[in-house]
């Protein structure tokens, strides 16, 4: 007898269908997995054969054989356990069609029979919703992530024998409730506030543009300034995520394997610091499963990349493509995924090898030689995708000792948060929520500026030697602080301080 099931594959960050067809014939018993199934798909045939035995079912002394269709897409994981073992039950006769036919299943099983937590659940659902499917049966483990999905009955159980009570009417089970996105918001606490930043106004004020408009942002300063305090008080004065931004970023942490159960979704803007000996394929993704990297885990986030030139140039020549595109495109062997990667670029740097480069209290030891070597990891067409560059200098005693707190992150958030409701509603439609991510067309048309802005920008653009990708970033960078300021229009005093932004790496790169 031949079984039909439905489930689920992954691509990328979203879901395809995949039909699990078993079939039983006369033959040396055994279970042959067809359908291009990795080394955890292939491995279900021992699992679902324990699972099944375990569960009180009788196991077919006959050939089996499982197909994966379409069979020319690589299937992963260990998610078709569960539709394997049901169609195993079906074709041999121990339960009947009751909505078998009708509704995905997805789980992995345990030798036990019970169901295990799976990676990518919520896209999974999201695309069966999409093809107008009516019913999933998930592992228990999931039901949180699954929660934030409307239009579709999800049901979630713990084991295999609960699945099949359900399906046989033994078992009576409600769809887990709907749970509202923005219901599911909290404050986010920072490891770091504001008001603990003694001096640095000007970095301050930097980082309160970055954050307003989602631009990128590298401070350069020797060690002790508050380079790393600066960048950790940036989740404590961003935005909240809107609903979209919220499901989209939880796709790749569930695909990814991150998202943790207890959670369900990702409510705060990922910050993701990786260590400087991180490989390519740790920020770009890959691997043998083309898993998303760094890069997409910071989606609608801060990726924070400490002491930028100790990362060796490859690493970071690889960022120059998503941060102009904001996505990544992984490309493997055996496939070719595209991953969304629209992050915050947040760096910091000392002005050469042993930090002191322009201290006024202590000496640089470093050779010309050196520095030239230590400033060249950071290329030219890498600095001119960074919107802001900013020095962060050494915080005087007086300034430290201070008992007065400084403006803090709650205060600057309520500025920011304004500006963020500007953008939101210039471009609502568009798939951009921020002044960073504005198309050339979208440059043209709101951020248009008068003569006198013009002939300034003009005389900067000459005695700099900007680029044109320099000039359009300095436009969206003045148009945030125009945003900031309360003003319709870009004015001159809104461009000059988005040119102040552009000129370090002038006079460090030269």
């Amino acid at each position: 007898m031949l079984a039909k099931i439905n489930s689920f594959g992954l691509q990328g960050i979203d879901g395809y269908s995949v039909s699990v067809e078993i079939d039983i014939n006369n033959g040396l018993p055994g279970m042959e997995i067809v359908g291009l199934p990795d080394k955890a798909t292939k491995e279900s045939k021992e699992r679902v054969h324990s699972a099944i035995k375990n569960s009180g079912f009788r196991l077919s002394p006959k050939r089996i054989t499982v197909n994966l269709a379409p069979a020319d897409t690589k299937k992963e994981g260990s998610h078709y356990d569960l539709p394997i073992a049901l169609g195993i039950l079906y074709a041999t006769e121990q339960i009947g069609e009751n909505g078998l036919f009708d509704t995905v299943f997805v789980g992995e099983l345990s030798l036990g029979g019970e169901l295990g937590k799976v990676n990518g659940v919520l896209p999974m659902i999201i695309a069966a919703k999409q093809l107008g499917l009516k019913r999933i049966v998930i592992p228990k483990a999931n039901e949180r992530e699954a929660s934030y999905v409307g239009g579709i009955s999800v049901y979630a159980f713990s084991s295999l024998r609960e699945v099949v009570d359900f399906l046989v009417g033994n078992k009576e089970a409600e769809p887990i409730a709907t749970k509202d996105v923005q219901a599911a918001f909290c404050g986010h606490v920072a490891a770091e506030n504001l008001k603990y930043v003694k001096g640095q106004y000007q970095a301050r004020r930097a980082m309160e543009i970055a954050a307003a408009g989602g631009h990128n942002i590298l401070m350069i300063g020797p060690p002790g300034g508050g380079k790393t305090m600066l960048a950790k008080c940036l989740p404590g004065i961003l935005p909240q995520m809107t609903a979209d931004e919220a499901l989209e970023t939880t796709k790749i942490h569930s695909v990814a394997g991150v998202l943790r159960s207890e959670d369900g979704i990702v409510t705060e803007r990922p910050f993701r610091s990786p260590h400087h000996t991180a490989s390519r394929v740790a920020l770009t993704g890959g691997g043998g499963s083309a898993k998303p990297g760094e890069i997409s885990l910071a989606h609608n986030g801060v990726l924070f990349l400490d002491e930028l030139p100790e990362y060796s140039r490859s690493t970071l020549e690889i960022l120059r493509q998503p941060l102009e595109d904001g996505k990544i495109v992984v490309s493997r062997a055996s496939r070719t995924v595209e991953y969304p990667s629209r992050f915050m670029l947040v760096a910091s740097m000392n002005p050469c090898p042993c930090g002191n480069r322009g201290s006024a209290t202590a000496e640089c030891t470093c050779t010309p030689a050196q520095i030239t070597k230590y400033l060249s990891k950071i290329s030219g067409p890498m600095l001119d995708r960074i919107d802001i560059h900013i020095e962060v200098g050494s915080v005087e005693y007086d300034e430290l000792s201070s008992t007065e707190e400084s403006e803090s992150s709650e205060a600057v958030k309520e500025r920011v948060d304004r500006a963020r409701e500007v953008q939101l509603k210039r471009f609502e439609g568009c798939g951009i929520y921020c002044n960073a991510g504005m198309s050339s067309a979208q440059i043209s048309k709101y951020c248009a500026i008068d003569e006198e802005t013009g002939q300034l920008l003009k005389r900067a653009f000459t005695r700099m030697g900007l680029s044109a990708r320099a000039y359009t970033r300095i436009l969206k960078v003045a148009r945030t602080i125009a945003d900031l300021d309360g003003s319709e229009d870009i004015k001159s005093k809104h461009v000059a301080e988005a040119l102040q932004y552009r000129s370090l790496d002038r006079s460090y790169w030269g």
